[in-house]
């Protein structure tokens, strides 16, 4: 199952946000409104929303300064979240966040709208960091 979000431009470098986004404890500073928990635990983070189960993010791989890849630390649930960044200008660049999930096609189902507006959320709010 593929996600992906808008891509919305920001008026910050490129290197500015891959460094943001490299840091795992950034990714609260970014989390919908509805997060109940939130931990980081060296390279990766453990987030709960309201009335879902709690998911474990680790970094997996990092391509400065365009691209930063979180990835499930669950065999149950695999999936990756990649962030995208390309420069448009000075100081001005383009981010979008791409879902990569491989679930049955019930769990598919079941996920899509919560993780389509998760991604969404987390996009708009990298816009206002």
């Amino acid at each position: 199952m593929n996600l992906e979000s808008p891509k919305i431009n920001i008026k910050k470098s490129r290197k500015e946000i891959f460094e943001f986004l490299s840091k795992v404890e950034n990714f609260e500073k970014i989390m919908p409104e509805n997060t109940d928990k939130f931990e980081v635990d060296g390279d990766s983070f453990i987030f709960a929303l309201k009335g879902m189960p709690e998911i474990k993010l680790k970094m997996q791989e990092k391509e400065e300064p365009k691209k930063v890849i979180l990835g499930s630390a669950s065999d149950k649930f695999p999936f990756t979240l990649t962030a995208n960044i390309d420069d448009k200008a000075e100081n001005t660049s383009d981010v979008q966040l791409l879902f990569d999930g491989k679930f049955n096609p019930m769990v598919a189902m079941m996920v899509k709208g919560p993780l389509q507006k998760f991604i969404n959320a987390l996009i708009e709010n990298i816009g206002k960091f």
